[in-house]
């Protein structure tokens, strides 16, 4: 993209320079941090897994009693007109619903419709050679089946991730794990089993990919996952729309297999690179 690129946003009915897209302070996305997202990935053009990201953001909306202003269509064709103005080969949508402007800075109004379009980048393919370490956290995630604005924990252990060499932190509670702040979290059992956690996630549209792939091949399973289990796992690896599958050689202190990637992440990172392009 040259610097001269002018990006345009979309906000309550309008298609408008980023410099001009503003909200006003009593929203309740800047009042209480009150709202919803998703974000969906574009390339050469084209939006991947559309019609999944859509299906979430509206049930994400409906669990915080939120209603989008108008129909999946409309959104649709909004969306096109700003990947068209925009005209950029590989980027990221984030689309935004708030809780409005309210009167009092806690009652909900009628929602504002962000659309948010920006250049993105992918993992490296050091990242992806060598795998990446993650730490672990105390922290359950609140309303975790709803994509919602509030990224306190995983922002404030931002400074943490950083001073302990790592890449992203992963939640757990009581010895169980769930997911990170923006990725879901597999390992691959000594006997070739896909497993990724069932309770307190959100359910990723990679995650859902990934599954479906890897149950061409293997045995999956949704269930519980210990840290100790963690320690006994041949691979490890987390999934999201921007990193795709990434592989995990380190959990805190406890290396993963060999400390290296392992075959099984490399086979279904190549796979869903291929339905990508369908």
């Amino acid at each position: 993209m040259s610097s001269n690129h002018k990006l345009q946003a979309y906000i309550n009915g309008n298609i408008q320079p980023y410099e001009d897209a503003f909200l006003h302070i009593s929203d309740l996305s800047i009042q209480r941090g009150y709202g919803v997202f998703d974000f969906f990935k574009v390339q050469d053009g084209k939006p991947v897994f559309l019609k999944d990201y859509l299906e979430r953001f509206y049930e994400s909306a409906r669990l915080m009693e939120l209603t989008l202003p108008f129909t999946e269509t409309k959104l649709i064709d909004t969306i096109q007109q700003l990947l068209t103005i925009n005209n950029l080969s590989l980027s990221g949508i984030k689309m935004i619903l708030t809780g409005g402007y309210s009167a009092n800075g806690y009652d909900p109004a009628e929602p504002n419709l962000i659309l948010q379009q920006q250049p993105l980048q992918l993992p490296t393919q050091d990242m992806i050679a060598n795998g990446i370490k993650v730490i672990t956290h105390d922290h359950v995630r609140e309303i975790p089946r709803a994509k919602t604005i509030n990224y306190a924990m995983g922002i404030r252990l931002i400074n943490k991730i950083k001073q302990a060499g790592a890449s992203d932190v992963l939640y757990q509670q009581h010895g169980v794990v769930s997911e990170f702040p923006r990725c879901n979290f597999f390992i691959v059992t000594h006997d070739n089993r896909i497993v990724t956690p069932s309770e307190d996630v959100l359910f990723g549209i990679t995650r859902k990919n990934v599954l479906a792939l890897a149950g061409k091949k293997y045995k999956t399973e949704e269930r519980t996952i210990t840290i100790a289990e963690i320690s006994e796992a041949k691979e490890a690896f987390l999934t999201s729309t921007t990193k795709r599958i990434l592989p995990i050689v380190q959990v805190d202190d406890m290396l993963i297999g060999n400390g290296k990637p392992g075959a099984i992440t490399k086979e279904l990172l190549a796979d869903l690179i291929e339905l990508e392009k369908q």
